[in-house]
């Protein structure tokens, strides 16, 4: 830290209690200045040689005989009144980045120019101003940090914005070109560098990362600190990375329990302040932040009530970069005190707003720059993609509460319908859970929230698992193997898929094998009594027309004759539970698959029944 000693003569000054302050010479004190509740008794002649202010006090006093004074109003209070008279006196004072501001307002009150004597105090603390404090990195932030009691004084003496240019040149400097100290997490050097400290048992110099302007300034008021990254900012030498860096850092250390979503005490109107203030300073270049960061500030924003406009504008940023959140982010912004942890509302509106992005990049929006121009096209195939999957992943956590409407489980899910997908695999997870955790939904809900999916999409593994899953609707289960038989035979080498009757192949939506969200001539009443009866015949003779075609000498390969007899084993489980829901029509969901003997000699029983051996 910078420090100018001013006088030479020693410090004759004394207390007596807590409001007096006088000197300690031989010649008896002729004038009482009075500063707030404190007292000094001093000497007319050194204070008026170089004070103005003073002496047109004293000559303005009607009472001749009255030698105190008020100067209630002095910038600083007693401490840089003090100062100042140690300065009249000739008596050693060390100024240094912490007085010197309270000293140079004090000293501007008292008009101590160099019109009144030549050396002046004024004159004295602006050349330590320019040649030392506004030089030091350290210096300009701490002097900046107490502007803020000495205003309006302050900046009308242009202190706080030769800090501000200061501080803004410092960051700004080529990190190659740092020689003075700063603060910095030295893991975190480490860290980024990805060097060792120690080489051949010699520490080498780390070199000056980037953001290495960051921490100091968080030791700024919010108000101080959104001036100085403003500043910053219009010199254009930061990239806009930086700037959220040193956003994230300053939130980091202002708001406890920031990076656990949780504001540990303190002031509401401080903090909802503070978080307003950041999205304000966040830069409009896309990644210039990270989106969990902005999750993290959308939650915050939420719980502190902040301002709509800055919420709008956050939950913006974070649509134009979307596609990097992951499923714990969106977790993490979750409601607090609510009775479920998961708030699906957020995470709609924000797909929503990644939806329009690109309808209204070209509309008035864009050119109100509402829409930042570096979000244009930022909802790719491949970006939608990542978003499908996210929203796939963050559903089949929120299906685990058992509040959950089937209204909003199934619109977020409608809203990316048309969302490339390389599988199915994770809507039919968060429908399974769904399922799982809401027993009691009616037939005609399942079939809604089934129709999310496209069973033709579903992988192998999820197939097996469907075709299994008791949960599902019947009908569900039969696109499901009709699907998984045609992707069988339509594979390297394999059998063409024998022709389907008519009934057979108007299960499959519109008549082909497409998504189970298409059109169907089929109405779900369709699917009960006979008609599903007819359904499982024509499956059951595909079936058997299979293992005709494997009983060949030539025909297929062993994993297809694997395959066929895995068919057969699922057909005859799935015949047998038609037969139980004939007997019991008050059940929907399949009822549970016993060993694979039974099923086969209930299937053969059934057929025997319901088809006599001609």
């Amino acid at each position: 830290m910078k420090f100018m000693k001013l006088g030479s003569k020693a410090d004759q000054f004394q207390t007596d209690g807590d409001n007096i302050r006088y000197v300690a010479t031989e010649l008896a004190t002729d004038i009482v200045i009075s500063v707030g509740d404190v007292k000094f008794y001093l000497h007319k002649f050194p204070l008026l040689s170089k004070s103005s202010h003073l002496q047109k006090l004293l000559s303005s006093s009607n009472d001749e005989s009255n030698d105190e004074i008020d100067v209630h109003d002095i910038p600083g209070g007693p401490a840089a009144f003090e100062i100042c008279a140690k300065f009249c006196y000739g008596m050693v004072v060390t100024l240094n980045a912490y007085n010197v501001v309270s000293a140079r307002c004090a000293a501007e009150y008292l008009e101590m120019f160099e019109i009144v004597e030549k050396g002046n105090l004024v004159y004295k603390i602006d050349v330590f101003l320019s040649s030392s404090i506004f030089r030091s990195w350290k210096d300009s932030i701490i002097v900046l940090q107490t502007t803020k009691s000495l205003l309006p004084w302050s900046e009308e003496l242009k202190i706080v914005n030769h800090c501000l240019d200061s501080i803004a040149n410092k960051a700004s400097t080529d990190p190659s070109k740092v020689d003075f100290s700063y603060a910095f997490n030295r893991k975190k050097l480490l860290s980024e560098n990805e060097i060792s400290p120690h080489w051949n048992g010699m520490k080498k110099q780390q070199a000056v990362p980037k953001d290495w302007w960051v921490e100091d300034l968080c030791e700024l008021h919010i108000d101080l600190y959104k001036r100085v990254l403003t500043v910053i900012n219009a010199k254009g030498r930061i990239s806009a990375a930086g700037i959220g860096e040193s956003l994230k850092a300053y939130v980091l250390r202002m708001v406890p329990g920031f990076s656990k979503g949780v504001i540990k005490g303190g002031d509401t109107l401080k903090y909802r302040y503070l978080v307003d203030t950041i999205i304000w300073l966040l830069p409009s270049e896309k990644n210039s932040v990270s989106c969990s960061f902005l999750l993290k500030l959308l939650d915050m924003s939420i719980e502190l009530n902040c301002g709509e406009t800055g919420r709008h504008q956050l939950m913006q940023k974070i649509a134009c970069q979307l596609e990097e959140a992951s499923v714990a982010d969106f977790l993490a912004c979750s409601p607090s005190g609510q009775p479920t942890p998961y708030d699906i509302s957020v995470v709609h509106q924000l797909v929503e707003k990644f939806i329009m992005l690109e309808q209204s990049s070209q509309s008035h929006f864009a050119r109100d720059h509402e829409f930042p121009e570096t979000c244009t096209g930022c909802n790719s195939d491949a970006s939608k993609m990542k978003v499908a999957r996210l929203v796939d992943g963050y559903m089949a956590e929120a299906a685990k509460d058992s509040s959950l409407s089937l209204s909003r489980f199934a619109n977020l899910f409608e809203i990316v319908s048309s969302f490339p997908r390389s599988t199915h695999d994770g809507i039919y997870r968060a429908i399974d859970i769904f399922m799982k955790e809401h027993p009691g939904l009616s037939k005609s809900e399942k079939r809604k929230i089934c129709r999310l999916m496209d069973c033709k999409k579903l992988s192998a593994d999820a197939c097996a698992h469907a075709v299994q899953n008791e949960r599902l609707p019947l009908r569900v289960v039969v696109q499901v193997l009709f699907f998984e038989q045609a992707r069988a035979a339509a594979a390297p080498g394999g059998n063409s898929t024998p022709d389907l009757p008519g009934s057979t192949r108007a299960l499959l939506p519109g008549g082909s094998y497409g998504s189970s969200r298409s059109a169907t001539t089929n109405t779900d009443e369709d699917w009960d009594g006979d008609q599903m009866t007819k359904e499982l015949k024509a499956l059951k003779l595909i079936d058997m027309g299979g293992t005709r075609m494997e009983c060949g000498p030539s025909n297929g390969t062993d994993a297809e004759k694997l395959a066929a007899k895995k068919l057969r084993r699922i057909f005859s489980r799935l015949w047998a539970n038609k037969d139980r829901q004939g007997e019991n029509s008050s059940s929907d969901t399949s009822e549970s698959i016993a060993s694979t003997s039974v099923e086969e000699r209930r299937s053969t029983s059934s057929r025997s029944r319901r088809h006599p051996s001609s």
